[in-house]
């Protein structure tokens, strides 16, 4: 009978470690997200602070496109509020419109060679990689912490604590899944 409850002593201590280094596990990958989004919004942010020097610099030569300078503008301010997946849902939109941006100076020859805009188009573009990069980051960081969420016995601790899986950042748009044609 001793012998018993020892072991029951010893399978009760295992389930308690094994819940304990469970859950530690999943709020050391929870955070390491969180980590990894506020270093994406870092990079957003910069972005979001070039944005009004472009429109500023586009809407001089294109004044009849005044919707998508609104557009681009708008957009801008709506990344900045809610949650994780309506700033990653904004931020997609974004790209998109400053891909249309983009489209709409193609049609301004004398803004192409403009030095300013030469120099934001520079660093927005530099600033996309950035972003790139820290969006790999952001969802590897994803994958690690849903695939704790998700797979058992993991997942029976994570759902007695409530972690959840979380958004991937992903290419959402028809526009950025399209195949750039380049023409020499």
């Amino acid at each position: 009978m001793e012998m018993l409850y020892v072991g029951i002593g010893i399978l009760i201590t295992l389930i308690f470690l094994f819940g304990w280094i469970t859950y530690n596990s999943l709020v050391q990958l929870r955070n390491k997200v969180k980590e990894a989004f506020s270093t994406m919004d870092v990079y957003l942010k910069k972005r979001h602070d070039l944005i009004p020097n472009l429109v500023d610099i586009v809407k001089g030569y294109a004044k009849h496109e005044a919707d998508t300078l609104q557009t681009v503008t708008q957009m801008r301010v709506d990344a900045q509020k809610g949650d994780l997946n309506t700033a990653i849902d904004s931020e997609m939109k974004i790209g998109d419109a400053l891909q249309s941006l983009l489209v709409v100076v193609e049609k301004y020859p004398e803004l192409k060679a403009n030095t300013n805009f030469l120099d934001l188009q520079e660093r927005l573009s530099k600033m996309e990689e950035e972003i790139a990069f820290s969006r790999r980051y952001y969802n590897g960081s994803v994958r690690e912490f849903n695939n704790k969420c998700q797979m058992f016995p993991l997942n029976l601790i994570a759902g007695m604590f409530g972690f959840k899986s979380l958004p991937m950042y992903q290419v959402e748009s028809e526009q950025e899944r399209k195949v750039v044609d380049v023409k020499l």
